[in-house]
């Protein structure tokens, strides 16, 4: 009885009405699937970074796959992929607001899908936010390290970018793809936008 008792509390609790309410034990566990994707992009962000300046600072790029990507050492001012250059103290406060709107978001969280897009966001805009307080010319103004580059490494036909940019992008695709789809940051399933029960007709 009292094994049963505490599973009770632990694993499905009920409110006044008897209705299930939701698992803290589980929001716990996707907050941590969220700290551990971002903790992980960061990680990886930073060495490669770090990897980057050591060997490829005023060397020649390096070629991959036959042309397809370019190693190169750049510095972008600017916002994910060289956009918005000469912003950059604007742009460090708009990575500090969204990583402190995605440890607010993360009170409520309990998708997996929505932990995994809110990591790769968090850790993309923590990467960047990095080099923005650390690296030269100072705080706030420290210009991003980008280093990947396709098809030519003078003039690619897209912005150069980093493994940061590249967390944000899939991060912000994932979120995008949960919503339309009908998955709700708290667990929830609702229609599909666009479908006929979402916009109150009926399915057939």
């Amino acid at each position: 009885m009292q094994a049963a008792r505490g599973a009770s509390l632990t694993e499905g609790a009920t409110d006044a009405t008897g209705e299930a309410t939701a698992i803290e034990p589980r929001r716990v566990r996707r907050t941590l699937l969220l700290v551990a994707v971002a903790v992980v992009v960061i990680a990886l962000d930073l060495v490669s970074k770090i990897i980057v300046v050591r060997t490829l600072e005023d060397s020649q790029p390096v070629k991959l796959f036959g042309g397809l990507f370019y190693l190169i050492h750049t510095r972008n001012t600017g916002a994910a992929f060289s956009l918005a250059s000469g912003f950059t103290v604007v742009l460090t406060a708009i990575a500090v607001a969204v990583i402190a709107f995605i440890l607010y978001l993360s009170r409520r969280l309990y998708s997996v899908g929505w932990a995994i897009a809110l990591g790769l966001v968090l850790g993309g805009a923590a990467g960047n936010l990095v080099d923005r307080l650390f690296r030269a010319p100072g705080p706030l103004r420290g210009g991003v390290v980008d280093f990947i580059a396709l098809l030519d490494p003078v003039h690619p036909p897209f912005p150069v970018f980093n493994l940061a940019d590249s967390s944000l992008c899939i991060g912000v695709a994932l979120a995008i793809l949960l919503e339309l789809r009908g998955r709700s940051i708290d667990g929830r399933r609702r229609a599909p936008r666009g479908s006929a029960e979402s916009t109150g007709g009926e399915l057939a």
